[in-house]
């Protein structure tokens, strides 16, 4: 019997967060200021539990832990990738992320992280900050000194279907009115470089600027995305991302189509539309692993489809 294996999410509440999770996907959330879904995660902040089947109730960390074989026997120590949907109603904090080397040592052995964004709906004439403006660390520490903010943050417009690979050492911001989806390493990582001095519960978030500055590349290099595409007149496929701890593909479907599930495995979130996989109903909203041993799958319907794999 093949086993799909759908996930319950878990749901973060944020200074930015709005209720999009719920007016847009459909999801029960537990605020109005509900930030991030953590669609698919094994993570210790918030691990997700299987809905259906022989491993209903247990979670993705524990099935990870005693069945890898459902994951292609992989060697990694934990499940190494995170799915969310972000839905950020006013501004992120603007951050940085490590690398594996620079988080194993200074964060008890974490991972790095390593995202890219999928651009769900933005308001018009939105932005993102993607980069900054110092030519080295000296001017960077510098700029950050003097609180040159507008300075030194590059920002970049935006719209519905964008994609951006956020490598560490990457300053950035998802900015408010935008909604994506990430695809990630399996980290909670996060150095906040500058905050818009917003207070929290009447106190200012923290900062970590000596962090963000040993770990944020100077000068800044943009990453090129996009890749092969294929397709026919029921499908198209496109390669958005290719990279050292994930591929990410986007897969628009409009009528019936069969794909082979020959990765490890395979994540998949329904971002738009609805339809089936082998006979089971899916809608927007719904996210599931295609384990290793899943092997063909046919997909039918009018729907949009993120799908990545180690």
């Amino acid at each position: 019997m093949k086993n799909i294996l759908f996930l319950e999410p878990v749901f973060k509440s944020m200074i930015w967060g709005g209720n999009k999770l719920e007016t847009k996907f459909g999801y029960s959330i537990p605020s109005d200021h509900t930030g991030e879904c953590w669609a698919i995660s094994a993570h210790k902040n918030g691990d997700c539990t299987i809905k259906n089947g022989p491993y209903e109730g247990k979670t993705l960390s524990w099935l990870w832990d005693n069945h890898r074989e459902l994951f292609g026997n992989s060697q990694e120590e934990i499940f190494p990738l995170l799915i969310k949907i972000i839905d950020a109603k006013s501004d992120l904090s603007i951050q940085v992320h490590p690398d594996d080397e620079y988080a194993r040592t200074r964060e008890n052995g974490s991972l790095g992280k390593t995202e890219c964004w999928y651009i769900l709906e933005c308001d018009e004439d939105a932005k993102i900050v993607i980069g900054h403006n110092a030519k080295d660390k000296e001017e960077l520490k510098e700029m950050i000194a003097q609180k040159r903010w507008q300075d030194l943050i590059r920002l970049r417009p935006i719209k519905k279907g964008d994609f951006f690979q956020i490598n560490p050492g990457t300053v950035h911001a998802i900015k408010g009115g935008t909604m994506i989806l990430e695809t990630q390493q399996s980290s909670d990582i996060t150095y906040r470089l500058y905050d818009y001095d917003r207070l929290d519960n009447g106190k200012p978030r923290e900062l970590h600027i000596d962090k963000s500055i040993d770990v944020i590349q100077c000068p800044h290099v943009d990453v090129e995305v996009g890749g092969n595409s294929l397709g026919d007149e029921a499908y198209h496929m496109e390669e958005l991302i290719k990279c050292k701890y994930y591929t990410v593909k986007k897969i628009s479907l409009h009528g019936e189509k069969e794909f082979d599930q020959n990765q490890p495995f395979l994540n998949v979130s329904v971002i738009e539309g609805s339809g089936e996989i082998d006979g089971t109903a899916l809608k927007k909203g719904d996210h599931f692993i295609l384990p290793s041993d899943y092997g063909t799958y046919q997909l039918k319907g009018n729907m949009d489809l993120i799908v990545s794999h180690i």
